[in-house]
């Protein structure tokens, strides 16, 4: 059914509102990629063939969501209308479920979140959820992605309509007011990208959804592409309009197989109901969009390395001396956002730039997402508004510090990003506090780390990580981050000297000023955050030897103590059989032999064997 006028498609949701019953139950399963690595789509067929077999399937509906964001414990069931939540379900729970809660309205108890002995039985009531505001990512858990109509009925497309009926120059002015900041990384204002690219001369334009995110740990475009896609569709095609442009391109990550079949999905229904093609609800705008599949590299996701992989060629960036807004994809003006920030275009047009504003901190408003991940209880995907503490990110939503240990720093920002000592845990987290700190937002990775956590052992992980992905073209880049690392790994094997930190800081400085493209320019962000924060470890590795988080295997040793039952247990796990004695007796260690794996810990139930 194609909509050819705007009547059509409010006439449309008010007939898909109607249909639906708000006292029919609808079992909703996560379904996105960390649900289905944990068995979802197992548990969604359980789900059928029970409502099948006990003829429920009149009575009951089954809806597969997109992710819920509460990923360390998927996968998750949400039960409508009560909205009771069950976390960690098995599929030999389903019987269960049906039998007891479907039909009897009885609670599980052991699937339900438990804090402090207080069963908290739905899902806005959970501590995780209750403290985020979850405007961008808060419609994954109401609709099925592969299906547009569960998408209009909750008002979707609605903000277009009110696009169309306004002017180009009026919608591109609400977003400059609005002062939606870019949520790839360097948080550049949107509307003015969006004005620069309008006004460059020429009549081809090209507009692109920057989906490649590949920062080590970061989900929050593949989640809302495989969860929402239709939000990024809208608020893509809203950009068309106002920047003048007839082609858009999706690049997304060859990884995201889920994300990919979601958005060709969503591409063909918009097409399906005339809100892509020629004449878009019977406004006059020609828009469509093609779907790029990138190969990997984490270099691609710069601006133009992006374009250039578009265009068939090596992915690796070029010097910007003319601005993509003038001359970007095949030479055309070209404006590229990435997802989460064209997921937000909708809800400002819909809603006004004032109310968007009323939102987060002064020069940085609306929600941020964040990959919340590493040594705290609660991880998973986190909407807060911009200008919330890492204090209440990590203790309110988060839970804590896992095991009762002590926080120590969290990395924002990627590989890229810096390290922030406990000093600054009540940091507004923004685009500019972040900065301060040497730090950055970056699409949002969020890596919380414990008093175990060695911090030249987490530099040296991010230059590794690099070092792989540098495209090579410039040496600054190639052969900076290459000697920093070879530098980071004498110092965890003990072999560093003083001189050797004032040999990372002019390689980092000499990087930030002459690196081709923002992977080499803030590669050393790691390197000088921890230099800066945590420089007595640096000198505890080189002066003393000695690793004081014991992490670095060349610096520690492992040794039994007098708690020893002389069980052999540890004796029979050693791989390099380094472990001897006598039964009963204390054992010891053969240092020479010791590879430091760590097992003959594990498998002490006694606590007798410690690092040094």
């Amino acid at each position: 059914m194609i909509l050819n006028l705007f009547d059509d498609l409010q006439k449309l949701r008010n007939e898909l509102v109607a249909n639906i019953d708000p006292k029919r139950s609808c079992i909703t399963v996560c379904s996105g990629t960390g649900c289905q690595a944990y068995g979802c789509n197992e548990i969604a067929a359980k789900f059928h063939q029970i409502l099948e077999e006990q003829k429920l399937t009149d009575k009951v509906d089954i809806k597969r969501t997109g992710c819920h964001g509460f990923c360390e414990r998927g996968p998750i069931v949400v039960i409508y209308p009560e909205e009771l939540c069950y976390l960690q379900v098995k599929p030999e729970d389903i019987l269960e479920i049906i039998s007891k809660t479907i039909k009897k309205g009885e609670i599980i108890k052991r699937l339900v979140y438990t804090e402090n002995e207080e069963e908290l039985v739905h899902e806005s009531e959970i501590p995780f959820y209750k403290n985020q505001k979850r405007l961008i990512l808060g419609n994954n858990l109401k609709i099925n992605p592969k299906k547009i109509e569960d998408y209009i009925a909750i008002g979707g497309y609605s903000a277009l309509i009110k696009a169309l009926k306004m002017k180009p120059e009026d919608v591109l002015e609400e977003i400059k007011k609005a002062n939606l900041r870019g949520r790839g990384g360097g948080g550049f204002p949107s509307g003015i990208k969006w004005e620069s690219t309008r006004n460059a001369s020429g009549v081809s334009k090209y507009i692109i959804v920057n989906c490649d995110e590949g920062d080590p740990g970061a989900y929050m475009n593949r989640s809302l592409m495989e969860g929402n896609p239709h939000s990024v569709l809208e608020g893509f095609i809203i950009g068309a309009y106002a920047i003048g442009s007839n082609q858009g391109y999706i690049y997304i990550r060859e990884e995201y197989p889920l994300a990919v079949e979601n958005v060709y999905i969503a591409l063909d229904q918009a097409r399906k109901y005339g809100l892509l093609g020629e004449n878009i609800l019977g406004s006059g705008l020609n828009f469509d969009i093609k779907v790029f599949r990138g190969a990997g590299a984490f270099v691609s996701g710069e601006s133009s390395a992006l374009i250039k992989s578009l265009e068939g060629k090596v992915g690796e960036p070029i010097p910007k001396y003319i601005h993509m807004s003038e001359e970007g994809l095949y030479g055309k003006p070209t404006n590229l956002n990435n997802v989460e920030t064209w997921a937000n275009v909708p809800f400002i047009i819909k809603n006004g730039s004032d109310w968007f504003k009323a939102i987060g901190s002064e020069n940085n408003p609306g929600t941020k997402i964040f990959s919340l991940v590493g040594n705290v209880k609660n991880t998973g995907l986190v909407e807060v508004p911009l200008g919330t503490s890492l204090r209440d990110i990590i203790y309110k939503i988060g839970g804590g510090i896992k095991d009762g240990k002590k926080f120590k720093a969290v990395q924002t920002g990627g590989p890229s990003g810096g390290c922030i000592p406990e000093e600054f845990i009540d940091l507004s987290i923004d685009f500019d506090e972040l900065s301060k700190l040497g730090s950055m937002m970056g699409s949002g990775g969020m890596i919380v780390m414990d008093e175990d956590t060695c911090m030249v052992d987490i530099a040296k992980y991010f230059l590794n990580f690099l070092v792989d992905e540098s495209c090579g073209k410039c040496v600054p880049c190639r052969e900076g981050i290459r000697q920093m690392l070879n530098i980071l790994n004498m110092i965890c094997d003990g072999n560093g000297e003083e001189k050797d930190l004032e040999l990372l800081e002019e390689i980092s400085n000499v990087m930030k000023k002459s690196c081709l493209c923002a992977l080499g320019t803030t590669a050393s962000n790691p390197v000088l955050t921890t230099l800066k924060y945590f420089k007595e470890e640096y000198y505890a590795h080189i002066k003393d030897k000695k690793c004081p988080a014991r992490v670095c295997k060349n610096l520690i040793i492992f040794k039994i103590i007098d708690d020893c039952t002389g069980c052999g247990v540890c004796a029979v796990k050693c791989p390099k059989e380094a472990i001897s004695g006598e039964k009963k007796e204390l054992y010891i260690i053969d240092q020479d032999k010791c590879i430091k794996c760590g097992i003959c810990i594990d498998s002490c139930q006694f606590n007798a064997i410690i690092k040094e």
